[in-house]
């Protein structure tokens, strides 16, 4: 899951950057308002956390400009105007949710979950596939009850491919979806991680389907 940070605290950034890779998100950073902008025309995310307060170019106008380009990307907005007059302006701008600060990591950490879901067409925080029950709060994978242990990014991968099941994941957005902007990209790892996860969930008896020249398809066991 990448996300894109646009705040221009460094202290608060540094530490909202810290706490997401720990949760095992992807992060990038943008200071100003106008690299935010740049890095949203120029990358796909699937979630922004936005300050009102940017430089160069503020929340409000990056909001608009956003979604003038017809982007539904989740976006949190953060905060340290509390009036209803900018609660307002900010979800009439096409802001998702609103969180002031001061905040706790915990509260802002629940409430990207739940943009997630949201967006992915999820109410609950527990995905079921099959004999397979993945918590995406507690980032466990069990199949028939039992816990299957996965490395950070062979999660990354199932999460991708069960949160879109019946729908193809390419290999591009897996690379965006595991990789920090400069990281070396190895496309031959990204067949490893998947012939990893089909092999500690065969028990499930789910088909990871490779689509040439695309990328990979997780479909449900027939008659779940």
């Amino acid at each position: 899951m990448r996300i894109l940070v646009a705040e221009d605290d460094a202290i608060l950034a540094d530490g909202l950057l810290g706490a997401l890779r720990q949760s095992r998100y992807t992060v990038d950073w943008a200071q100003t308002g106008a690299e935010a902008d740049d890095k949203l025309r120029a990358h796909s995310y699937e979630l922004v956390i936005l300050d009102l307060g940017l430089p160069r170019k503020d929340g409000f106008e990056v909001l608009r400009a956003l979604r003038g380009l017809g982007s539904r990307v989740p976006v949190l907005v953060l905060t340290a105007r509390d009036s209803l007059e900018d609660r307002v302006t900010g979800l009439d701008a096409g802001a998702d949710d609103y969180l002031v600060k001061p905040f706790e990591l915990e509260e802002l950490e629940a409430r990207l979950r739940a943009l997630i879901r949201r967006s992915q067409g999820n109410i609950s925080n527990v995905v079921e596939i099959g004999s397979i029950r993945y918590d995406m709060d507690g980032k466990r994978v069990c199949v028939g009850g039992e816990p299957v242990e996965l490395s950070a990014r062979e999660l990354a991968v199932f999460e991708m491919l069960a949160l879109r099941v019946g729908r193809v994941v390419t290999k591009e957005q897996m690379i965006n979806h595991l990789y920090d902007r400069g990281d070396e990209v190895n496309l031959g790892a990204i067949e490893v991680y998947v012939h990893r996860v089909r092999k500690k969930l065969e028990a499930a008896k789910i088909s990871i389907r490779t689509v040439r020249g695309l990328g990979y398809l997780l479909e449900k066991p027939r008659g779940s």
